[in-house]
């Protein structure tokens, strides 16, 4: 649920900017179908760690592609805090009264932090190098974005493996997700 509704963010912003291809590419739903890679599915079945389809965009169908680039990127993780938020208060205003659904409701909001707190890491393929990439100036985002390709997935799975029983970005993002479920909660 929470990769269909990130994914289907990126896509319905894309949509929103100007550019068709998440709709002419059946993206543009909340039908997990649609948004579910199927290694990334299994990975989350047996190592609780997955993804789903990257939305699919044309920079040169956006008015203003590095701007739009970054906006379209954000919209997934700005979806997970909203689902986190809406069910905060759903649980605040006493919605769901039996413990278990209280929990279940919880881990959900945790999840979503979770997903979107991780994909603000500035590292290819996520969503924070996009970001970051608008951010700096222009010279020094083409050198970033050269290493990040060549490099940014081995990055990302030397940041992801556990050392020690706990992977770096795990030590690094926890206080962070744990400050805002504290917020939330």
């Amino acid at each position: 649920m929470s990769i269909t509704i990130h994914e289907f963010a990126h896509c319905w912003v894309t949509d929103k900017l100007g550019d068709p291809t998440p709709r002419a590419r059946g993206r543009l739903t909340l039908d997990p179908r649609s948004h579910l890679d199927l290694l990334g599915t299994l990975m989350i079945l047996f190592t609780r760690f997955g993804w789903g389809k990257p939305a699919p965009f044309d920079p040169y169908n956006l008015k203003n592609p590095v701007r739009d680039t970054a906006i379209i990127a954000v919209a997934g993780p700005i979806s997970n805090l909203l689902v986190a938020l809406i069910l905060s208060l759903l649980l605040k205003l006493g919605l769901f009264p039996v413990l278990w659904l209280q929990v279940a409701v919880f881990q959900i909001m945790a999840i979503n932090i979770m997903l979107a707190i991780f994909n603000l890491v500035p590292v290819y393929p996520l969503d924070g190098s996009k970001i970051l990439t608008a951010l700096l100036p222009q010279q020094t985002a083409l050198e970033y974005e050269e290493i990040m390709r060549r490099y940014g997935t081995l990055v990302l799975i030397l940041l992801i493996f556990p050392f020690n029983g706990v992977s770096p970005v795990a030590r690094l993002l926890s206080p962070i997700i744990n400050m805002v479920l504290s917020w939330l909660v």
